[in-house]
């Protein structure tokens, strides 16, 4: 070795020292996979350096072993019942088997100073003081005075095995120097070379021999199964993973990429699983992403997202590498969610399936589509017209139709700003009119009126039936989300710890807002459902008693999950609800008209949600925070106010309409209805306090008014007996303004006058409330009713005009004390 490369190799063994010793030189490859497996991990999966097996402790929770039930046995059952064979054998004899520790490992023959293993754990002998022994008439304290210590036999020729040699006239032990005999009787030309390169040890329970594998594959089976322990804290089966280390000695294979994994049947998935996610996780060991971007399958873990993205459905080279280039450049943008199972990930697969359609449609061309500089806005049109064709016999939605247009553009767009159209990239020659233009994207229909709440008789159906839930975890998500409103995603991931108190001591439900980025958002809950969540978290308690508070969850899944870290998903969440809904009997609403059970979905929940608390009064600012939603146009389409119960409303309310004198406008009834609701649509623009029809003022969106917003002079003006408060809190603006401006000392005349409310208009706004309250004084109780439950219907859904000060509802109900 030269001294260049000596600091080299000194690197490499501090790197793997640990998993092979300092005695054993590895190559660099080898060295690196080496440095991603903790020590610490080894200690606890009892990794023994010198023997190069693993020695896992009974009662590990993730490499685990089902160990024989009779009392002090620790051999591994084989069984059923749940027996080891020698005690089943034992049990049905009539005998007991106490204390036994399964197969045990040769110890030292019991004669002192002996180095040779004994051949029976009955006597402790080994085979030459056996022999011995049973050719004397001794007893056995005699014998072991009188015999002579013997030297240590050679350790038999199979590769996998520590074991001393039967004797010194054969190569094995005398477990092997059997099966050795059975094979060669039943195939005369067998390579023993070769047999003892792959045959395995004899089998010990909690014991995985890995001598004979080569070192990198040794490293890639440790550091996968290290991150398939702690990363996706999935159980291993002792009895599995042994399997497969004997399959890797048996193919003699180089690196785990060269295992040829057996047929997938039902007696081995657990098996193919597990060897599945520990090659992952070793390829992931040796990869980054400067060498992924090169290949055609992306593992999207290597990019910090999950899934995989496969690039061969393009089959066009230029496409291909374009598509490539521009995912290696969007992902780092992409939001990482390492608890779910969709990413930022997801979002890349589903651009590169919109490519694979349009590397499907230039496939038509002659050339294939393999000449970017050949392609035009012809080729552009044959694949918008595809989409179009596929849309018309129902191959896609008309959603899927415009996110392709949508995101072969974004690609497209993005291409040509990274400069892979120019001279020598590898898109070059790639013409501007292949493009799709912001026109040719079709307009995306508008969504219908919000509707998707569930009837009230069907959701008494539902929860006189959550008792058919037998899963505890399934019925408190269930029951969260018909209380809380909260999105599947965010009830399936809520954290042990979720439940907390204000400061009046009443309970919040504190959750992450997945879809908006938005975490630890504050919900006040009632106390029942307080007590859902206390009750759930007692249960979760109970079955981890060891997992720390902060690590739980409040619905932990039961598959994979000894520890109770992961949660649900959102995805079993909705199968599990799907699957309860469709095993209820026939739903019929209040006429008895038979309910789609299709509707019955999570998302459902959180629309009537929604809806529960319009219908409660709750103003939409208050309802836009509940919702956890950033715009009120967002929050509006989860409620609706019902086409008959909007008539009614607007028809109470129009009949208490007043002009600017305060005089009530009296025409036929059918007729002011009529016209109201045409004038809802069209004519007219809302002002703080009325509405307004003057005609440049309406067209300009309430934004130009010609008179500077003086309202109650304005014959244009008119209000009705749903504007009280806000005339009022308007009466009780211009009231403190004019004691604010007669107040100012610092303020000149001119300026003083200018900005003084007129005592007109103040006069002329207080007349105006006061006639309005004494129409409705002349109301009896009923009327008054639902008068109040026509105004709250109708100002549910208002907006302030443009150009104004905002005004924040006050209260729906009206009383005449309320004026000044």
């Amino acid at each position: 070795m030269t001294e260049a490369a000596r600091p080299l190799q000194v690197a490499v063994a501090a790197q793997a020292g640990h998993v092979f010793g300092t005695a054993v030189k590895v190559d660099p490859l080898t060295a690196r996979v080496a440095a991603v497996i903790d020590p610490a991990f080894l200690t606890e999966v009892g990794w023994r350096v010198d023997a190069v097996m693993l020695e896992v402790p009974t009662g590990h929770r993730l490499v685990t072993r089902r160990v024989c039930k009779s009392e002090g046995c620790a051999a591994s059952a084989s069984t059923r019942q749940g027996y080891c064979l020698p005690c089943k054998r034992a049990a049905a004899d009539g005998g007991q088997v106490v204390g036994r520790s399964g197969r045990q490992e040769p110890g030292g023959c019991a004669v002192e100073g002996c180095a040779r293993e004994w051949s029976s754990a009955r006597h402790g002998l080994c085979r030459a003081h056996a022999d011995l022994r049973d050719r004397s008439s001794l007893t056995m304290p005699e014998f072991l005075a009188r015999a002579m210590a013997l030297p240590a036999l050679e350790i038999c020729e199979v590769t996998a095995c520590a074991r001393q040699r039967r004797g010194s006239d054969t190569p094995y032990c005398h477990a092997h120097q059997q099966r050795i005999r059975v094979m060669r009787e039943a195939d005369p030309g067998l390579d023993e070379a070769r047999w003892r390169q792959v045959e395995p040890p004899v089998s010990r329970g909690g014991r995985i021999v890995l001598r004979g594998l080569a070192p990198l594959v040794v490293a890639e089976v440790l550091a996968g199964l290290q991150q398939r322990c702690r990363l996706d804290r999935v159980k291993s089966k002792e009895s599995d993973l042994r399997s497969f280390v004997n399959d890797l000695r048996s193919q003699q294979v180089t690196a785990l990429e060269g295992y040829v994994m057996p047929e997938l049947t039902t007696a081995n998935g657990t098996f193919h699983g597990m060897v599945t996610s520990i090659r992952s996780h070793a390829r992931r060991a040796l990869a980054s992403p400067e060498t992924e971007v090169g290949k055609d399958c992306w593992d999207l873990m290597v990019f910090g997202h999950r899934g995989t993205v496969n690039f061969t459905v393009i089959s066009q080279g230029w496409l291909r590498e374009t598509a490539k280039r521009w995912a290696a450049d969007d992902l780092p943008k992409r939001r990482v969610r390492v608890d779910r199972v969709t990413s930022g990930g997801l979002a890349v697969r589903h651009h590169i399936g919109c490519l694979a359609r349009l590397s499907q449609s230039l496939r038509m061309r002659p050339d294939r589509g393999e000449q970017p500089s050949a392609l035009g806005r012809g080729d552009m049109e044959a694949f918008l017209h595809r989409l179009a064709y596929l849309e018309s016999v129902g191959q896609i939605t008309n959603d899927a139709r415009i996110r392709a247009c949508r995101e072969v553009r974004a690609v497209l767009a993005r291409a040509r700003a990274m400069g892979l159209t120019r001279p020598g990239a590898v898109a070059a020659g790639l013409g501007e009119d292949f493009a799709i233009h912001l026109a040719d994207v079709p307009v995306k229909p508008e969504p219908g009126e919000a509707g998707r709440d569930l009837p009230p008789e069907i959701m008494r159906r539902l929860c006189g039936r959550l008792d058919d839930l037998t899963s505890s975890e399934m019925r408190t998500a269930v029951e969260l989300a018909i209380d809380t409103g909260r999105r599947p995603e965010e009830i399936a991931s809520l954290p042990f710890d979720c439940l907390a108190r204000d400061g009046d001591g009443a309970a919040v439900l504190v959750y992450d807002n997945h879809k908006a980025n938005r975490a630890q958002r504050r919900l006040p809950i009632s106390e029942t459902t307080a007590k859902v969540i206390i009750a759930q978290q007692r249960r979760v308690r109970n079955r981890f008693p060891d997992t720390s508070v902060g690590e739980l969850k409040l619905l932990p899944t039961d598959r994979r999950n000894p520890d109770g870290r992961k949660a649900i998903t959102a995805f079993s969440f909705g199968f599990q609800h799907r699957s309860w809904v469709e095993r209820m009997p026939t739903l019929t609403t209040s006429d008895g008209v038979e309910f789609d059970k299709a509707l019955v979905v999570l998302y459902a929940y959180r629309h009537t949600y929604a809806q529960r608390h319009a219908d409660a009064g709750v103003p939409i600012d208050v309802l836009r925070e509940l919702m956890d939603h950033r715009k009120l146009d967002t929050t509006k389409q989860y409620y609706r106010v019902g086409e008959n119960r909007r008539r009614e409303a607007v028809d109470r309310v129009s009949a208490l309409q007043f002009d600017r004198h305060g005089n009530r406008i009296w025409r036929q009834a059918q007729a002011l209805l009529d016209s109201e609701h045409v004038r809802r649509s069209v004519g007219e623009v809302a002002v703080p306090f009325g509405i307004c029809a003057e005609p440049s003022n309406v067209k300009a969106g309430g934004n130009a008014c010609p008179y500077r917003f003086r309202c109650a002079g304005c014959d244009h003006f008119r209000t009705d007996v749903s504007y009280l408060p806000d005339l009022q809190a308007y009466l009780d603006d211009l009231l403190r303004n004019r004691e604010r401006v007669l107040a100012a000392t610092d303020v000149e005349a001119w300026a003083r006058t200018e900005a003084l409310p007129s005592t007109e208009e103040i006069t002329r706004i207080r007349r105006l409330i006061n006639r309005i309250h004494g129409d409705l004084a002349d109301l009896d109780d009923t009327e008054r009713a639902d008068i109040d439950r026509a105004i709250a219907a109708v100002r549910r859904h208002r907006t302030t005009m443009l150009g104004m000060p905002r005004l924040r509802p006050s209260a729906i109900a009206i009383r005449p004390e309320q004026t000044a």
